[in-house]
């Protein structure tokens, strides 16, 4: 392994085309979301217009999570550079493709291909930073790996929408400039040097079942948890500020850039944060304040509320995502790190896709701020979690101590 821990991630070139290629991640739901009316309109005439233009935006997620565990074997048998240039090259293609595609049956196709290059480059970009970076340093790009994202999403969002000013098929292209990271990432990534399996001894199980413990697969199912219950943000709350009678979409979509803005900055704090809090207290801090931020939208008679609604769970889950992926890389031996990653990955967009069939009943049958308040309820109950688990730890240690 190349650990650097003492290099400032900001002057690391490897760090710099790691999180470029962060930014690609979020782009490929979100970037055709303004161009999807249009997309409709387009395609009228298909029978299945609505269903297929909607289904666009999750069918990456879809191929993510069919994918990413294979990622995972590859990135460590085959090396994460070749997957990770590899992804971006398919990401690139498959999600420019749209632009020229005559049917919505072929730009799913498209969109699940995308799926592809997106699992690969989160898979081999996760396992890398694992590779080049220990303590501090990774601390601080994990941190900086959720900004990147969020940054990318914006970005995207943004242009995408200019784009579909002028026709709905343009969107697509925004997955173009990802070419432009291509000699980026040519330059500044290097294979890292791939440590030998530990042997195993006669009649022991199989290395991946004995070294990627059950450690590994509860903090990936707390994760996805986790998911399910931000992604409740993308999936209702445009809907909910519509039932306030705010038709504007560009007000809509100011709520959900507040979400992302708030969750770049809180991110970038993350390596800060981390060594004066620990992991449990900063599962306790992003659990209380994804719970408050729920409470919040759930008591909004207006807008401002629902802006800081918003703000406050952006800040949570920014807090604790970071979090997730540090421990089940300093969890997993060296030589699995491919592994863990594809399993970290799969669980995050597992939990995208599983989100809205369980949020929207809710929805159905408690309303909007009984959703809220719900989720607001089991968010707050992580934070006792957490807590409690802190104060375990904390006495532990304090009895060492006083052994000692």
């Amino acid at each position: 392994m190349t650990a650097a821990p003492s290099t400032l991630p900001a002057l690391d070139r490897r760090a710099v085309a790691l999180l470029l290629a962060a930014t690609l991640t979020t782009m490929a739901n979100a970037a055709i979301s303004p161009a999807l009316p249009g997309l409709e309109a387009r395609f009228a005439d298909h029978p299945q217009a609505a269903l297929l233009t909607r289904f666009l935006v999750p069918a990456p997620s879809v191929a993510v999570v069919l994918i990413a565990g294979w990622a995972g074997v590859l990135a460590d048998r085959l090396g994460r550079r070749p997957l990770l240039i590899g992804g971006v090259l398919l990401f690139a293609l498959a999600g420019s493709l749209g632009m020229v595609l005559g049917s919505l049956e072929a730009i799913l196709l498209s969109r699940l291909a995308l799926g592809v290059g997106v699992a690969l480059i989160m898979t081999a970009q996760t396992a890398l930073i694992a590779d080049y970076f220990d303590g501090a340093a990774r601390s601080r790009v994990l941190g900086l790996q959720i900004s990147a994202r969020n940054l990318g999403g914006l970005v995207s969002i943004t242009l995408a929408g200019v784009l579909a000013l002028m026709s709905p098929m343009h969107a697509f292209a925004i997955h173009g400039l990802a070419l432009l990271i291509l000699p980026i990432l040519w330059c500044a990534i290097s294979e890292p040097k791939r440590p030998s399996p530990a042997t195993t001894a006669p009649g022991a199980p199989p290395a991946t079942t004995q070294r990627l413990g059950l450690g590994l697969w509860a903090i990936a199912g707390l994760q996805m948890l986790t998911t399910i219950c931000f992604f409740t943000m993308p999936t209702q709350v445009p809907f909910f500020v519509a039932s306030h009678g705010i038709k504007n979409t560009a007000i809509i979509g100011s709520v959900m850039g507040a979400l992302t803005l708030a969750g770049m900055l809180a991110a970038t704090r993350y390596s800060t944060l981390k060594p004066r809090l620990g992991h449990a207290r900063l599962f306790l801090l992003g659990y209380g304040l994804m719970g408050l931020g729920m409470a919040v939208l759930a008591l909004a008679p207006g807008l401002a509320m629902i802006f800081l609604g918003a703000a406050l769970v952006g800040l949570g889950f920014a807090t604790v995502s970071p979090n997730f992926n540090e421990i089940a890389l300093r969890a997993a031996p060296a030589d699995l790190r491919g592994r863990a990653a594809g399993i970290m990955t799969t669980s995050v967009f597992l939990g995208q896709i599983v989100s809205p069939f369980l949020t929207l009943p809710m929805v159905r049958h408690a309303g909007y701020s009984g959703t809220f308040a719900t989720l607001a309820v089991l968010l707050g109950l992580a934070a006792l979690v957490a807590l409690l688990a802190y104060g375990v730890t904390r006495g532990a240690t304090d009895a060492a101590e006083r052994a000692y």
